[in-house]
């Protein structure tokens, strides 16, 4: 008999209850991440001030702008997430079919906050963003829970600058796919 499957850490995640997607719509900054990602580890002393635009396009799904810098230019990436068997949670769908994303709504206030979990396969990191580039130690402490939750730690969370974003691209810095 073969032993049981291993468990997907987003498997254990709770949805935040009572979600609609009109509150996740706007403007948010990205405040930290928490990622085992080795580019990550690699490359967090060159982070970049990043914002997402978030849009509800049919009721359902969201479109995903996000803005940030590379080589000191501004880029644009476009993504779409679909709603998933659950409230709170969705699917992001990369052109390869191989490169699907889950995206779990772990908690939010749409008034200031909102902590996202991202897993692809069995690799899972968490987002912070935030209304305004600063939030409260009060938020960045759910945040860090929340970190601690799916088995990821202090050594592996990286926060954004808090200055230095894009706005806009031109249109020869707009990328269709993955973060």
């Amino acid at each position: 008999q073969r032993p049981p499957p291993p468990r997907c850490p987003l498997e254990k995640v709770a949805a935040q209850e009572g979600l609609s997607l009109h509150q996740l719509s706007g403007k948010w900054f990205l405040v930290g991440m928490a990622s085992r990602c080795s580019y990550l580890a690699e490359h967090s002393h060159q982070l970049e001030a990043t914002t997402v635009t978030m849009t509800v396009l049919d009721g359902q799904s969201l479109a995903i702008s996000t803005f940030r810098k590379l080589d000191r230019i501004c880029w644009k990436i476009r993504q779409h997430i679909l709603p998933a068997q659950a409230p709170g949670r969705f699917l992001l769908k990369g052109r390869r079919k191989s490169s699907k994303v889950d995206v779990v709504v772990g908690e939010a206030d749409s008034s200031s906050f909102i902590i996202l979990y991202y897993q692809k396969g069995c690799s899972i990191s968490v987002k912070l963003y935030g209304r305004t580039s600063l939030v409260s130690d009060a938020i960045v402490d759910k945040f860090e829970q929340h970190v601690k939750a799916v088995g990821l730690s202090e050594d592996v969370t990286y926060y954004f600058p808090t200055y230095g974003f894009c706005d806009s691209a031109d249109e020869f810095h707009v990328l269709d796919g993955e973060l």
